[in-house]
């Protein structure tokens, strides 16, 4: 029989987790700032002539970066923005997006950084990470806040990302 003082206790650490649950957006947000300091980084490497295998190991970093991201997105909050929101153009556009991305960062990652092409494409993948990221923020996220549980999807989130980033 389960007592009064532990039933208290288990809602009160249930509350405790809700309230420490990252805000889904924030942690969306979050991602965009960091990925976006990289870009900047690898500008400057690239610009610097900056030996090959570091390019290559920030470009990794920058890939796997964006494919956790791109993957918790799309498992879990377009799915939960699409439910809420009238409007699934947006959500369609952000998965087109989604998609040329990782065709690119699929070309990245089977390139050399000795490779012709590597720092324009790195380059390019930042371009459309920097348009992606600023139609979420100045359109998607603000639609959606109002109309998801942000605490709830922002705990799947990060529980999401955590698992994905101690596999790779």
């Amino acid at each position: 029989m389960t007592s009064a003082s532990t039933h208290t206790s288990t809602a009160t650490r249930a509350a405790r987790k809700s309230d420490a649950a990252p805000d889904a957006i924030a942690l969306l947000t979050e991602d965009h700032k960091e990925v976006k300091k990289l870009f900047k980084e690898y500008d400057k490497l690239a610009k610097a002539s900056a030996p090959a295998t570091q390019r290559e190991q920030l470009a990794a970093k920058i890939c796997q970066m964006l494919t956790v991201h791109a993957q918790i997105e799309e498992e879990i909050f377009y799915p939960a923005a699409r439910e809420a929101l009238d409007d699934e153009d947006l959500i369609d556009e952000a998965a087109v997006e989604h998609a040329s991305c990782k065709e690119l960062i699929a070309q990245i990652e089977a390139m050399s950084a000795d490779a012709q092409l590597f720092d324009a494409k790195v380059k390019v993948l930042g371009e459309y990470i920097d348009h992606h990221a600023t139609e979420e923020e100045k359109e998607l996220f603000p639609k959606t806040r109002r109309r998801i549980d942000i605490k709830e999807i922002g705990a799947q989130l990060q529980q999401r990302k955590d698992d994905l980033m101690a596999a790779s």
